[in-house]
């Protein structure tokens, strides 16, 4: 009895791994793995076939270092089979921009935004089960709904996500492939005010407000650079007690994100710290000098153009839109946005014979290329801030 028990459960000899005979007359195959440890096959098998072929399957991905134990296959699992919300959040939390700094509070914000809005669609799908089909369906669903711009925006997020998923071998390859569909243009051209538009509009804004609008107008900055200008920015050169130059100083930018308040940062490019000229047009230099006298406290930290209840506190764009509004009207101009102030900046320095790296220089806008980085301007600002002055 012992020796026909011994024989019906004898180990078979292998080439590679072990064969073995249950009591229930099934196979059950064996092998060492290259961690040293033996690992059974999931199953058994009915035919010696097929434990060998087992085998042999397991040696091949032995060989071609493919083979992954059990216990890793499933740790690989769910690591891949996390959820898009889970993957978005930590992607989220581990980005960087260019230059290897955090992501700016307002940029955060419209992240978090898009990924709880239109994005939510994904929210329940681990990362492989995004496919192409599941991407095209959301992208018609999205632009159904005829906000172009949003679906674009989070279309692009979207495809950076799912490029961070490709990245960490998650996925073999980005699903969003739709050409041209994070694209973002609206199809509005912002048209700047005309010479005698702009007068007009900062005729009939508040008294705190001109100075603001001219700024704006002249110089180019961006609202939350203007908004975070202080009467220690305002350099003004004189000679012979004549105001000769005023210069203003961008080191800083203000945002507002939604339940943090006001945060003040660095400008949004790289490019954005800079000293920016003003021209001595359309009594730009005398509108300056009576706001800083009779609208902004007497402390150097003190902000330029603050928020009406509060000297210390910094003014909110729904604050301006209101007069803005009314003043625009009054011009005929109700389709401008402030932001098109910051195009007849640009226009009326190229029409005074600026190139296009001096339009950007000035404005603080990141340049198109690496070679546009180190390329500078010609030296001819001051000669320039005369031809502003003269086409005004």
């Amino acid at each position: 009895m012992t020796t026909a028990t011994t024989t019906k459960k004898r180990k078979r000899r292998e080439t590679f791994g072990q064969i073995k005979k249950m009591r229930s007359g099934r196979l059950q195959a064996s092998y060492i793995g290259p961690d040293g440890i033996r690992h059974n096959a999931p199953t058994t098998f009915d035919t010696l076939t097929d434990a060998r072929a087992f085998l042999s399957g397991i040696r091949t991905r032995i060989a071609a270092g493919t083979w992954r134990s059990r216990a890793d296959e499933k740790a690989e699992r769910e690591r891949r089979d996390v959820l898009f919300s889970v993957f978005a959040e930590d992607w989220l939390t581990k980005r960087y921009n260019v230059r290897g700094e955090r992501l700016r509070a307002t940029t955060e914000a419209e992240y978090r935004r898009l990924i709880a809005g239109p994005l939510a669609a994904f929210a329940d799908m681990t990362i492989p089960a995004i496919t192409k089909a599941a991407v095209m369906d959301w992208h018609a669903a999205q632009l159904g709904t005829g906000r172009k711009t949003q679906t674009g925006r989070a279309y692009s997020l979207l495809r950076s996500i799912m490029q961070a998923a490709v990245d960490r071998e998650l996925i073999p390859g980005n699903p969003c492939q739709i050409k041209g569909a994070g694209s973002t243009s609206t199809e509005k051209a912002v048209k700047p005010p005309t010479a005698d538009e702009l007068a007009i509009i900062v005729a009939n804004l508040p008294e705190r407000y001109k100075a603001m609008a001219l700024l704006a107008a002249w110089s180019g900055l961006r609202y939350g650079e203007l908004t975070e200008l202080r009467r220690k920015d305002v350099r003004i050169t004189r000679k012979h007690d004549r105001v000769v130059l005023i210069t203003l100083h961008v080191s800083r930018a203000v945002t507002h994100v939604t339940g943090k308040g006001a945060i003040v940062g660095k400008p949004k490019t790289a490019a954005g710290i800079r000293d920016v000229k003003l021209p001595n047009v359309s009594g730009l230099y005398a509108t300056v000098i009576a706001h800083l006298a009779n609208h902004v406290i007497a402390s150097p930290d003190a902000l330029l153009f603050p928020s009406a209840g509060d000297p210390t506190e910094h003014m909110r764009q729904s604050s301006l839109a209101r007069v803005w509004m009314r003043a625009r009207e009054k011009a005929g101009r109700k389709d401008l946005p402030w932001h098109g102030l910051r195009h007849y900046a640009a226009s009326a320095y190229s029409a005074a014979g600026a190139t296009q790296v001096e339009v950007m220089e000035r404005l603080g806008q990141a340049s198109p290329g690496i070679a546009l980085r180190y390329t500078h301007g010609t030296g001819r600002e001051d000669a320039l801030l005369e031809k502003m002055s003269s086409i005004a």
